[in-house]
C-alpha cells in the first residue's frame, strides 16, 4: 500500500481578539431568551446582526425577521430591535400598537445617540461620520429632527459639508468605522471648523478598534487574508480594508468555509484569518478544517488584547 502524498505547509495566522463581540452576543442572547421565555414567533425587526448563520440558526428556533412592523400580522407578539438601533419613530410605532418590544442596541451604540442628543440639547449641529443607508447611521439620524444630522461618508464630504453655525458644531460617528479613515475625516473637519466639539470618549467601539489592530500585527507576514464575515457587515468590509492597508494586498471577504474552493492558494505560505464582530466562531473553526484538508498547518496566534466586556440583558429579561 502506497504512502499518501504529504501535504505541503501552510502557516496559519488567527487574529486574536476576532469573531463575536459583547453587543452581539448579547443581541443574540435577547433573542434565545425571549423565545425561551415567550415562544414562537418572535419578530425581530431587520437582522439582529449581519451574518445569515446566525440570522438562520435563530430562524430555526423560531425568530421571523421582518424589515418593518407593519410586516407583523400579531400585535400580541414580543419584537426585538437589532444591536444596530432603531430611528425614535419606531418604538412610538410599537408604543401606538401596543407591541411589546426589546431593545437590543448595542449600549455603546446607544451611548452614541445619546451623545447627539446631549449636542442637540445645546443647540449644536452634528457631523455624523458614517456609512449612508447602514441601519446603525439610519437609527442615529433618527434619533433628531430632520436637518440636526448632517452626514459626512468621506474626506471629500467633509470639504464639502456646510453647516448652519461653524461656532455651534460637533461630531459623532458610526461604531464600526476604520480609524485611520475616520482620523482623516476628522482632521479636515478640525481644519475646516476649528471649534467643532469632539466626542468625550471616542465613539468607535473597543471590538472595531481591536479587532482592526490585531489584523494591522499579523498583515504584513501573510500572502492572503481570510476575513469571515457578512457583505453587508460594515467592520467586516474594514477589517478587509484595513488588511490591505497594512501590508496583506490580497485580502479576501468569504461567509464560509466553501467560498474557499474559489480562491487559489498555489504559493500561499501563510495565511491569516479573522473574523468580523458578528461573525461567530463555529465560522472560523469551519475554515481551519477546511484548510487542514490540504494543507499541513502550523497554527499561531496573534493576539493584541483580550476583551472581557459583557452587557446586561434588559429587565424584561434577567429578572
Amino acid at each position: 500500500m502506497l504512502d499518501s502524498p504529504a501535504k505541503p505547509a501552510l502557516k496559519l495566522l488567527l487574529a486574536s481578539p476576532r469573531g463575536f463581540c459583547a453587543g452581539v452576543d448579547r443581541a443574540i442572547h435577547i433573542v434565545e431568551k425571549a423565545l425561551e421565555r415567550y415562544g414562537a414567533p418572535v419578530y425581530v425587526r431587520h437582522e439582529i446582526v449581519h451574518n445569515r448563520y446566525v440570522v438562520e440558526a435563530l430562524e430555526a428556533k423560531g425568530a421571523v425577521f421582518v424589515e418593518e412592523l407593519d410586516e407583523i400580522p400579531d400585535d400580541d407578539r414580543p419584537v426585538v430591535f437589532s444591536a444596530h438601533g432603531v430611528p425614535k419613530s419606531i418604538p412610538l410605532e410599537a408604543d401606538a400598537r401596543e407591541i411589546f418590544y426589546l431593545d437590543a442596541t448595542c449600549p455603546l451604540v446607544s451611548k452614541v445617540h445619546r451623545e447627539a442628543e446631549r449636542h442637540h440639547a445645546k443647540g449644536q449641529q452634528i457631523v455624523l461620520i458614517g456609512h449612508r443607508g447602514h441601519p446603525e447611521v439610519v437609527g442615529t439620524m433618527g434619533q433628531l429632527p430632520d436637518g440636526a444630522i448632517l452626514l459626512v461618508e468621506n474626506v471629500e464630504d467633509a470639504e464639502r459639508v456646510a453647516p448652519d453655525d461653524a461656532q455651534a458644531l460637533a461630531y459623532i460617528t458610526q461604531t464600526t468605522l476604520s480609524l485611520d479613515d475616520t482620523a482623516a475625516i476628522v482632521a479636515t473637519l478640525k481644519r475646516r471648523f476649528p471649534a467643532i466639539q469632539s466626542p468625550h470618549k471616542q465613539d468607535i467601539c473597543y471590538a472595531t478598534t481591536n479587532r482592526q489592530q490585531a489584523v494591522k500585527a499579523m498583515a504584513e507576514r501573510c500572502d492572503l487574508v481570510l476575513v469571515i464575515g457578512a457583505p453587508n457587515s460594515s467592520n467586516s468590509l474594514r477589517l478587509v480594508e484595513v488588511a490591505r492597508q497594512s501590508g496583506a494586498a490580497r485580502s479576501i471577504l468569504l461567509q464560509r468555509a466553501t467560498e474557499l474552493d474559489g480562491i487559489d492558494l498555489a504559493g500561499v505560505a501563510t495565511i491569516g484569518v479573522t473574523a468580523g464582530a458578528s461573525a461567530p466562531e463555529v465560522l472560523v473553526d469551519e475554515v481551519v478544517q477546511r484548510l487542514g484538508r490540504d494543507f499541513d498547518l502550523d497554527i499561531q496566534d496573534v493576539e493584541v488584547t483580550r476583551e472581557d466586556v459583557h452587557f446586561k440583558l434588559p429587565a424584561a429579561l434577567s429578572a
